[in-house]
């Protein structure tokens, strides 16, 4: 569905489930998520997410050249439910090298310019230090910090420029 220099970005689907499940019994990648998810309740996830709604979007990352699981990147409602959110969860062994950068820049655009949505957020813990500095890296605001699942959670918002 979407390339980028180093990755492919494909719609979620069920031949995927091996490789994004890997995400959710992480502890590295879990660490600021909640921890890592029970096995009955990462099926359900899967299955919502291969089911989702028109308003949800679920892709998988892929390196270009090895067509190796990178992670998960996603647009879905907001726990607020005003606008979507996108959320990323790619594997440690993909961290520090811009993958991620790369990712979330591709899916931003993808909402702000074809989705043609006037704004996009995210929510990350406070404590999460590297997503912050990627999300403002990618021109995401800070609006407001509130306390959700227990920690200071940060949200972030980018929203389409006006000509």
């Amino acid at each position: 569905m979407f390339e980028t220099e180093r990755c492919f970005i494909n719609t979620f689907k069920k031949t995927d489930f091996v490789d994004v499940k890997k995400v959710f019994v992480n502890p590295e990648v879990r660490k600021f998520l909640g921890g890592i998810r029970q096995e009955d309740s990462i099926k359900v996830l899967l299955d919502e997410m291969l089911n989702s709604s028109d308003h949800s979007f679920y892709w998988v990352v892929r390196e270009k050249h090895t067509d190796i699981f990178i992670g998960l990147v996603s647009l879905d409602p907001h726990q607020e439910g005003i606008y979507l959110e996108i959320s990323y969860q790619l594997l440690p062994n993909w961290w520090g090298k811009g993958y991620a950068t790369e990712v979330v820049q591709c899916i931003i655009n993808y909402a702000l310019n074809e989705l043609s949505l006037k704004k996009v957020v995210a929510e990350t813990q406070t404590a999460n230090k590297t997503s912050c500095k990627l999300l403002e890296r990618l021109g995401m605001e800070l609006e407001r910090t509130i306390i959700r699942f227990g920690a200071e959670q940060a949200i972030y918002s980018i929203s389409k420029k006006t000509k």
